[in-house]
């Protein structure tokens, strides 16, 4: 492990210091696939909540004037600072969040190329200049901070996520308070640290690891400094901070839960749909709002994709996330282990069959096993909700019309995939999917250069590409005549 856990920031970081919970108070953080305790960090309350907008409020005025350049210069920095350092960040998520290292690695390279990303975006925050159609007056308009942020960010991708939000917030001149998921608090304390030797002064960027979310991030939104939120989480928990955030008329961007069909035509390239599979569904064990919860087979061809996935699935091999030759780690806790189970055997009560796994291992931590299920009922709960886990349930389908259907039929819309060898069938396919990306026979969508992001009950806003920064700035429109 070269992230030695003694070295490791494990308490509040405010105003460009570590210190610790205003009442003392500490929480354990837990390996996955050992059930023991890594390390033990602060655990915030309300009144360090507070205590971290003030910080953020006073570094906001100087940080928002800060010349664009050196904005970049900085981002630029926090980029070369993630890739020297991608072995240790990689470790530290896997050793707190259970995913394969090989996956954790891929999650660090993304992340670090939203910083890179966003220090050119920094430089291109640009306004306009028009003439009013009445020929009056010019319309000048700047794009300028929002202001003090509230970043809350999921266990998933611990770092990701949390540079998804800091690269974009930092570009456009903004404050924030980064609120992560208590069971990997650990990587976006270590973020701090690096942010603060790529040159990001004290106050800009603030952390509060805490068991006490909803009273921690409810505090923020009801202070009137605070003039965003961004979430990634559960649909249900962002409905309940879109309420909250009303009372202040907060400028939000949600990005919530998915429930993404995999459509697979007779005519797809077999192998390439299955590489794609593997990469949706498997990726971080499924652990994933990307991921493929839902995999329609059009009939013709459903027999022998099942077969040679669950003969791929079955060759991955399952072990703790810091060994270099694991391919499937466990999942985050056992919350995540008793709800995939369950899932899995309401499945299976309800006819289908299990061509692989359908089992918890007998083993230390928090292991399922990787499972593809054929014969699913199409009103099965298995496909009405997000499994974030390593299983694959498969339906079969006659038509496009059917397969359309099948895969709308959800209040979810964040990504879908689709693979067919007929381009026309694709697009018109990828216009109809009520979804805000889609995957033509590519099955990993994500790109810090492409607007991230679902309709429907799958969010609001979009992160990622140009429209990733907009979403940390207000336009403001001045009419002058010159």
């Amino acid at each position: 492990m070269a992230f030695a856990t003694e070295t490791l920031l494990t308490d509040l970081y405010v105003g460009g210091k570590a210190m610790p919970a205003s009442d003392g108070g500490r929480f354990d953080v837990i390996d996955p696939a050992t059930g023991q305790v890594i390390t033990s960090v602060a655990d915030a309350g309300v009144s360090d909540a507070i205590a971290a907008v003030d910080a953020a409020d006073v570094a906001a005025r100087s940080w928002a004037a800060t010349a664009p350049r050196l904005r970049a210069e900085v981002l630029r920095r926090a980029f070369e600072l993630m890739t020297e350092r991608s072995d240790d960040f990689a470790e530290l998520i896997s050793l707190e969040n259970g995913k394969a290292l090989r996956d954790a690695r891929g999650e660090v390279s993304y992340a670090a190329e939203f910083f890179r990303w966003y220090s050119e975006e920094a430089v291109r925050i640009n306004g306009s200049v028009s003439t009013a159609p009445a020929g009056m007056n010019k319309i000048l308009v700047l794009h300028q901070p929002v202001g003090v942020c509230v970043l809350v960010t999921p266990w998933n991708f611990p770092a990701a996520m949390a540079t998804r939000k800091i690269g974009p917030a930092l570009a456009a001149g903004c404050t924030m308070v980064l609120k992560p998921a208590s069971d990997t608090p650990l990587t976006a304390l270590a973020m701090a640290a690096l942010l603060e030797d790529a040159g990001v002064p004290p106050g800009v960027v603030n952390v509060l690891p805490g068991r006490r979310s909803g009273a921690i991030v409810s505090a923020m939104l009801h202070d009137p400094r605070v003039r965003k939120l961004s979430f990634t989480g559960s649909t249900e928990v962002g409905r309940l901070l879109l309420r909250e955030s009303a009372e202040q008329v907060l400028k939000t961007s949600m990005e919530l839960g998915g429930n993404a069909p995999f459509l697979v035509f007779a005519d797809a390239d077999l192998d390439a749909a299955l590489d794609g599979a593997m990469i949706a569904k498997m990726r971080n064990a499924g652990e994933a709002c990307t991921a493929a919860n839902r995999i329609y087979v059009e009939s013709p061809v459903a027999t022998e994709f099942s077969s040679r996935l669950a003969e791929r699935m079955a060759a991955l091999v399952m072990g703790p996330g810091t060994a270099e030759a694991t391919q499937v780690g466990p999942l985050v806790n056992q919350d995540a282990v008793d709800k995939v189970s369950e899932l899995v055997s309401a499945a299976i009560s309800g006819g289908a069959r299990a061509l692989l796994g359908g089992n918890v291992p007998d083993r230390r931590g928090f292991y399922y096993e990787p499972t593809v299920l054929v014969d699913v009922d199409p009103a099965s709960p298995i496909l009405r909700a997000e499994i974030f886990g390593p299983v694959a349930p498969i339906v079969t389908f006659d038509s496009e019309d059917e397969a359309v259907s099948l895969a709308n039929g959800t209040e979810f819309g964040l990504v879908s995939y689709v693979y067919t060898g007929d381009l026309a069938r694709g697009l018109r396919v990828s216009e109809r999917l009520q979804s805000g990306m889609v995957g033509l026979n590519r099955g990993l969508v994500s790109d810090p250069a492409a607007p991230f992001g679902g309709v429907k009950q799958s969010g609001l806003g979009r992160e990622g590409g140009h429209d990733g920064v907009l979403d940390y700035t207000e336009s403001k429109y001045i009419a002058v005549d010159w």
